[in-house]
């Protein structure tokens, strides 16, 4: 398969040690507090550990938002809020604005945050498996359901967990509709990479690759409009990943809607169609050279010298001049002036995200225990005094390079 994707860095958080000392009055609370802590931890080093594959990762995070969730819903299932969803502050970089963080007191904060990093979990695991040489057909669908899976969670969290949060989302930072339309959108997109080849590999009919090159075409187009309002010195370099795999299947659409010509007889159309294709492969190779230029957070690469682009650069000359020969042996048709109009609508292959929802309250949290929580025990002058200000070391991943220009890391 070798695909190549760009990839944002994860989000970076400042330590919490969940030591409520006084107020968990219970060895039951004051476990709870230790495997809070334990279990963050643990999480926070998967996402950096190249031998996490998803199974280890749905382990860790059903354990610690388990436990989390008793900081935010009742144990009674009413809509109240949990008296301890304030006690506890938590800090959150950005994946596009570097190391400055958000920090909120507010544990639904902390479940969106923590939510997105696992979200961008699975989109570097499909990356990293995607660009292997020898994939095998297993790990192909791993790709492509762990897509789905991170398009679920950036869903789940924008239609049912952010909307909660007391403070609103600051403009063009993560949390924000449009980010996280673009993240949803992306991964729809990369998933339909996968359909794609699979289709080509197994020899499907140039017209349904066609139609699904188009439908991703668009898909990223549609990823690149959301961004297009956004603050270009944080979204250029990610936008310029957009446009070009636009511009990439945009070729590939006309390139198997050519071969669907030339099967019908219509050469001329099909050379049209050809050279529509060349135009926006030239135009891709183009954005190609414009994102390794291009400066900010994201994944530093070459991809016009990247397997998958070579690939169809042959294709499409080959496929030409197969048309023009046919036509100057066989049809002698003339050629439309005009681009055929492509309308095309795959009825196979398309892909939804797959539904997400958080994991039930953990066995650990009863009435007794969060009755255990003394919040009358907290110091009275806990918020007047001035803490110490956490620092918000980036997360080391492991096959990135710090770039300097930007502080910010790239993945």
């Amino acid at each position: 398969m070798t695909h190549w994707f760009h990839r944002n860095p994860l989000k970076a958080t400042a330590p919490v040690t969940f030591n409520f000392y006084g107020v968990a009055s219970s060895p039951a609370a004051t476990k709870i507090c230790n495997d809070l802590r334990s279990s963050r931890a643990r999480l926070l080093e998967l996402f950096t550990d190249l031998s996490c594959n998803p199974e280890m990762m749905k382990n860790a995070t059903d354990l610690y938002f388990s436990l989390l969730q008793g900081f935010i819903v009742s144990l009674d299932n009413s809509s109240q809020d949990c008296k301890l969803r304030y006690i506890q502050n938590f800090k959150w970089t950005d994946t596009l604005q570097g190391q400055v963080p958000s920090a909120q007191q507010d544990a639904v904060f902390e479940l969106v945050s923590m939510g997105f990093n696992v979200a961008l979990w699975y989109t570097k695991y499909a990356s990293r498996l995607a660009g292997k040489e020898d994939i095998t057909e297993d790990e192909a669908k791993d790709v492509h359901r762990s897509l789905k899976i991170a398009a679920g969670i950036f869903k789940h969290l924008k239609d049912s967990h952010i909307p909660k949060l007391i403070t609103p989302v600051e403009k063009g930072r993560d949390l924000e509709a449009r980010l996280i339309d673009s993240y949803v959108i992306q991964c729809q997109a990369e998933a339909q990479e996968v359909t794609i080849a699979r289709a080509i590999e197994l020899k499907h009919n140039p017209g349904l690759i066609a139609a699904l090159a188009y439908e991703t075409a668009n898909f990223y187009q549609k990823a690149d409009q959301m961004l297009s309002s956004l603050d270009p010195a944080y979204t250029i370099k990610w936008r310029k990943y957009l446009q070009l795999k636009a511009c990439f299947y945009m070729a590939y659409s006309y390139c198997y809607h050519g071969q669907t010509l030339l099967a019908s007889d219509k050469c001329g159309e099909a050379i049209r169609s050809l050279q529509e294709s060349e135009k926006f492969f030239v135009k891709a190779e183009a954005l190609c050279k414009e994102y390794g230029e291009t400066k900010g957070p994201g994944t530093t690469a070459k991809p016009s010298g990247h397997l998958f682009f070579r690939k169809l650069g042959s294709l499409v000359k080959n496929t030409l001049e197969k048309c023009q020969r046919e036509n100057g042996f066989i049809y002698f048709q003339k050629v439309p002036p005009e681009a055929p109009q492509l309308e095309l609508k795959a009825n196979y292959g398309l892909v939804e995200p797959i539904v997400f929802d958080f994991p039930a309250l953990h066995a650990h949290w009863t009435p007794e225990t969060l009755a255990a929580f003394d919040l009358t025990k907290r110091p009275k002058d806990d918020s007047a005094k001035p803490k110490p200000e956490e620092e918000v070391k980036p997360l080391k991943e492991p096959d990135i390079k710090p770039q300097k220009d930007s502080g910010c890391q790239i993945s």
